[in-house]
């Protein structure tokens, strides 16, 4: 399972893994620079970031294929796993995913100056001192329309997100997504694992139009709309997301 932007492996521990452990072996790792990860050289990189993520599938789950699960920036990250080691991958359940490059803007100001060479280091070391006021706020704006689950932000652990090398890594993994999904979007095609896509109505933080919609014209997908959800569908139906977790490990 791999996780978005702004956030750690912690994201599923206590919401998806529950509901499958015991009949699966579920594997979180955190991306490179994320919860308490180190961060290579390069690590911004979406090809840096799936090797690392392969690499966990060949140490801990060799001559294994596996259902790989992304969240948001996480989805880009599984998509390019499966495109650079099919060998690895049975199938993809992608969570409201980013995919594809979308014209520029929709980023928060922050990251702009955070992810610079020069300039980046200081300001995240300054910012979350601050940054944690506004948690409350960026918390509510991702669940939207539906409602965030109690002790959210500690279950998840979303305060490393605060920690100065988790921010400058967060910021700089956002800065650079867009010109790579140009490029890697254009290999999509090559796809031939299982593909199913969970996707919130109203999700305000990706357009689930330009993303999913994207995706389906260059490979075959199993899309399921949900109306009463936002960025973060594996919360509120968990169910039928670990459903489909299953129904592609048995296929």
């Amino acid at each position: 399972m791999i996780h978005g932007a702004s956030a750690n492996a912690r994201e599923f521990t206590w919401t998806l893994a529950p509901r499958l452990e015991g009949a699966y072996r579920v594997l979180m790792a955190d991306r490179p620079g994320h919860g308490y990860s180190s961060r290579p050289e390069g690590a911004h990189d979406l090809g840096v970031q799936a090797m690392q993520m392969a690499g966990v599938l060949d140490q801990l789950a060799p001559d294994e294929k596996a259902v790989l699960v992304g969240h948001s920036f996480g989805g880009a990250v599984a998509l390019r796993v499966a495109l650079d080691r099919p060998d690895l991958v049975k199938g993809l359940v992608l969570l409201a995913p980013v995919t594809h490059d979308w014209g520029g803007g929709g980023q928060a100001w922050y990251n702009s100056f955070a992810a610079p060479p020069v300039v980046g280091p200081v300001f995240s070391q300054l910012l979350p001192l601050v940054g944690p006021g506004q948690l409350g706020k960026g918390i509510d704006g991702v669940f939207e329309p539906a409602p965030v689950p109690d002790n959210y932000s500690e279950n998840s652990a979303i305060g490393l997100l605060f920690r100065p090398p988790n921010f400058r890594a967060n910021a700089r993994d956002v800065k650079a997504l867009e010109d790579q999904l140009a490029a890697q979007s254009g290999r999509y095609g090559e796809l031939e694992v299982p593909i199913t896509v969970f996707s919130g109505s109203g999700d305000t933080v990706i357009s689930p139009k330009l993303h999913v919609g994207e995706l389906k014209k260059q490979v075959s997908v199993d899309l399921v709309i949900l109306p009463h959800e936002g960025h973060m569908p594996h919360h509120g139906e968990g169910a039928a997301v670990a459903d489909a977790i299953r129904r592609l490990a048995s296929e």
